[in-house]
């Protein structure tokens, strides 16, 4: 066994742990105290609050107080070196088992910090000697990846730490690996302590329904790709970014390769500074982008899942979710990538594109963390499919068109409700459309001098025609995509009839008088 000042070396930080990291701390050695020596504890805390730091103060205080040895184990080769890292400057000597490791000298230490699929085979091999570790650690302990190890350490008090302790896949569900749950601080707590930056979102309602769900819960690739690289998608997203993150360090997160190709190539071809990445670059290639990305103030990175783990770029102001996900796991590390804090930095942005704010709540609201840690499935099956969140949606005119409205007090007509009034009343459903086409006509003769003024304004209502027409078909259950896309061209022919057929009588309702030749 390593002698413990072996194992233990001056600390070469001046990292100081926040109060309630200390709290955490002692309530996990509470545990190492009191549980059985092969309990399984989880321990929660939001991205951003620094678990690496209090693991690595666990292993240092447990090495002094322990005649065991420790184990690190994390599922990303980043992760391995940053954790490595921080243990070190912790004084804590450790050795990284990864592919290329010589382990001869393993006996040296103790305390090892492992990728989980090298420590497979080496203990497949029977080329790791564990028959000591009486602490093993799991960073981002939601990975399932880990589960096949826990037969080697079944003498091992095992703590799994995350920011989401809801399982990545639904059938193997956090609570049949781990005894407990411990919660620590909540992410509004964090920012009003001035621990993480708060946030301002942006949301823009998203028409998703063409997405397919994948067999691993979440949306493919495949339908994420065919529409978010659309010409109009794309155009939607440079249009959002000149809102609300103009000149400012953005990432963006997409759901495909193509996806991202496809937002460079738009983005760059408006003169912003953009790069691509995802996981086919070389490590050189990443080394380099990352740095390009810190140094440059008004960086665009437009990036595929490769950034939501082991990446810690404190200066970006925005996050634009250029997807939708169905992973609460994948939501929380999105927007946690925005969350630190600098001396000139107390907020960022988030744009959602994807309708995530709707799907999950606001990032920085309290979760039931042992509700869900207790009732996976209960949670997950209360998620609102794209069908009922988009028919919660109401449709806001762009501020360019809605100058264009001036004269109207409200703009919007609420097809949900007419259809359920209309139905109360045993109406036919399309009195619905008739209405809405006497509505439309009315704001667009408010607004104009004469006939013509009013066909064009017509022109105009297009997007909000279309939102009318799918929250009827919802309302009456007809979708498919020849009938909406006919009620379409007829609402739009009914409402320029309706304009010829009555200007004049609308005209001198509103203004008391007829419109002038």
């Amino acid at each position: 066994m390593t002698e413990t000042k072996d194992a233990i070396q001056e600390k070469k930080t001046d990292k100081e742990l926040y109060s309630y990291q200390k709290g955490a701390i002692d309530k996990i050695f509470e545990k190492f105290e009191t549980a059985p020596d092969d309990y399984h504890l989880l321990y929660q805390l939001p991205t951003g609050g620094g678990k690496t730091v209090i693991f690595s103060e666990i292993v240092r205080q447990y090495l002094k107080n322990h005649n065991k040895k420790v184990l690190v184990m994390t599922h990303r080769v980043e992760l391995c070196k940053q954790t490595s890292e921080m243990l070190t400057s912790f004084g804590v000597v450790n050795k990284v088992v990864n592919s290329t490791a010589n382990l001869d000298d393993q006996e040296k230490y103790s305390c090892f910090v492992a990728m989980v699929e090298t420590l497979n085979n080496r203990l497949n091999d029977n080329k790791l000697d564990i028959s000591d570790i009486g602490l093993v650690i799991i960073d981002e302990a939601h990975y399932n990846s880990f589960t096949k190890l826990f037969k080697f350490f079944e003498k091992s008090f095992i703590l799994g730490v995350t920011a989401t302790p809801l399982s990545s896949n639904r059938n193997l569900p956090m609570k049949d690996n781990y005894d407990e749950l411990i919660v620590g601080e909540s992410i509004q707590s964090l920012i009003e302590n001035e621990f993480l930056a708060e946030v301002e979102v942006f949301q823009y309602n998203m028409g998703l329904t063409s997405l397919e769900i994948g067999s691993n819960g979440d949306y493919t690739v495949k339908s994420s790709d065919d529409l978010y690289s659309a010409v109009g998608m794309l155009d939607q997203l440079y249009q959002a970014y000149l809102n609300h993150s103009k000149g400012k360090k953005t990432l963006i997160f997409n759901n495909g390769i193509n996806t991202s190709i496809q937002v460079y190539y738009h983005l760059k071809a408006e003169g912003l500074p953009i790069m691509h990445l995802d996981n086919t670059a070389t490590k050189k290639q990443r080394k380099q982008i990352l740095k390009w990305f810190h140094e440059t103030p008004d960086a665009i990175l437009t990036s595929v899942s490769i950034l939501t783990t082991g990446f810690d770029e404190p200066t970006i102001d925005t996050i634009i979710l250029n997807r939708a996900t169905r992973s609460l796991t994948l939501y929380f590390q999105m927007i946690g990538r925005g969350s630190r804090i600098l001396n000139n930095k107390s907020k960022f942005s988030v744009i959602d594109l994807g309708n995530n704010y709707q799907r999950f709540g606001p990032w920085e609201a309290p979760l039931d963390w042992q509700a869900i840690f207790r009732s996976p499935d209960y949670y997950m099956d209360r998620l609102l499919s794209d069908e009922e969140l988009e028919s919660h949606f109401r449709y806001e005119m762009p501020d360019e068109l809605r100058a264009e409205f001036a004269n109207s007090k409200e703009v919007y007509f609420d097809i949900k409700e007419t259809y359920q009034e209309a139905t109360f009343k045993g109406e036919s459903s399309k009195v619905v459309l008739e209405r809405s086409i006497a509505q439309h006509a009315y704001i667009c003769i408010e607004n104009s001098e004469d006939v013509y003024d009013a066909l064009g304004l017509a022109k105009m209502l297009g997007d909000d025609i279309d939102h009318r027409i799918e929250k009827y078909s919802q309302c009456i259950s007809k979708s498919t995509h020849n009938f909406i896309s006919w009620l379409k061209d007829d609402y739009r022919l009914k409402l320029r009839t309706y304009l010829r057929d009555n200007f004049d009588t609308v005209f001198e309702e509103i203004h008391g008088h007829p419109p002038e030749d």
